[in-house]
């Protein structure tokens, strides 16, 4: 059978030709999801199903670097699974799971913590900027590229949506795989990081300079969210930070930067393009119009997902039905992979 690869390495792992691109991805249920994940991540996946074999995950093992509440944990990763679901992540089309209810990823870590020289994590910009504002810095925060590199490795994932922030890490993975390749064997496909040119970077209402963040989201007019109420998120917008001007035009001018924030929202929920979006707010009065304008098609967006979360969170059992589901089905496919990994090794594998 004819072969093609992915990824830009000299060692990945074949894949079938003409078979679908594969994709990881996820998200931690740490803090409040809010209209940069939507934009910037959630809202892809769900356009992107019918094109390519997608494997999303709730990311709990990472929310652990830092101290959570167990019972909020476990409410905000039902939380982040019903709106996955509400927002359109069909478990028909794509694999849905909770991190932690497939064991490879922690064992998988283990394997290629083994493989990866303290030196390149040490270099990891992320590690150093939080590790710089805490007392007492967590093993987890210092190794969580590594569990990151085994998220992605245990599926051959060709593509990761991603980020920039997150593009270092993405790049780590690659270097691990690499060498993992080079000292066992072809064993990974060799990731590639996927960036879009549109909405990426969904910045803060109350400060357009800083990126929207769940470790923010809790100050009042700096984000929006589904689970919102559509007055409270009105209000945000009416709030949001702009500049003294009236143009309402795309710009490079740093002084634009809230209202590029605004066209970029609108942009990426509506699907126009650039030019279009421009003429669609040629005739307003000013930012008061646009302010308006972006949070009409947000809480329109959000509607439903705000309300298929409702229902999907009243009813747990569900929840968990479909969560279970999505665990066997990834399961069946990291599990043959940690296997290799273990006998590449010099492991005994029963």
């Amino acid at each position: 059978m004819e072969t093609a690869t992915a990824g830009t390495g000299d060692n990945v792992a074949a894949q079938p030709a003409g078979a679908r691109r594969r994709v990881f991805s996820g998200m931690q249920p740490s803090g409040e999801f809010h209209l940069g994940n939507y934009i910037g991540a959630l809202k892809r996946w769900v356009l992107g199903q019918e094109e390519k074999e997608n494997f999303f995950c709730v990311v709990d093992l990472h929310s652990l670097t830092v101290p959570q509440d167990p019972a909020e944990l476990r409410m905000r990763t039902r939380q982040l699974t019903a709106i996955y679901l509400a927002a359109g992540i069909h478990p028909d089309k794509s694999t849905l799971f909770v991190q932690s209810h497939v064991t490879a990823h922690a064992e998988g870590c283990w394997l290629l913590n083994c493989v990866t020289p303290l030196g390149w994590l040490n270099k990891m910009t992320q590690y150093k900027d939080k590790s710089a504002k805490q007392e007492s810095v967590l093993t987890g925060l210092l190794d969580y590229p590594v569990l990151m590199a085994a998220d992605i490795l245990l599926y051959d994932a060709q593509e990761v949506p991603t980020g920039e922030d997150q593009k270092q890490h993405i790049e780590l993975a690659r270097n691990i795989a690499e060498r993992f390749n080079h000292l066992y064997g072809e064993t990974f496909v060799v990731p590639e990081p996927v960036i879009a040119k549109v909405g990426a970077r969904i910045m803060g209402l109350d400060n357009p300079l800083v990126k929207m963040s769940k470790s923010s989201s809790g100050v009042r007019g700096h984000s929006v969210g589904p689970l919102d109420d559509p007055a409270e998120i009105e209000r945000s917008f009416k709030r949001a930070v702009t500049d003294p001007g009236n143009e309402i035009r795309f710009s490079d001018d740093p002084a634009k930067a809230g209202v590029n924030n605004l066209l970029s929202i609108y942009q990426v929920i509506t699907g126009r393009s650039g030019e279009e979006v421009e003429n669609d707010f040629a005739n307003a009065r000013g930012y008061g119009d646009l302010k308006k304008r972006v949070a009409e098609v947000v809480i329109e967006e959000f509607r439903p997902v705000r309300e298929g979360a409702a229902r999907l969170m009243a009813d747990a059992a569900e929840l968990d039905r479909l969560l279970a589901r999505g665990a066997e089905q990834a399961a069946a496919v990291a599990m043959p992979k940690l296997r290799e990994m273990k006998e590449k090794m010099g492991l005994i594998v029963p």
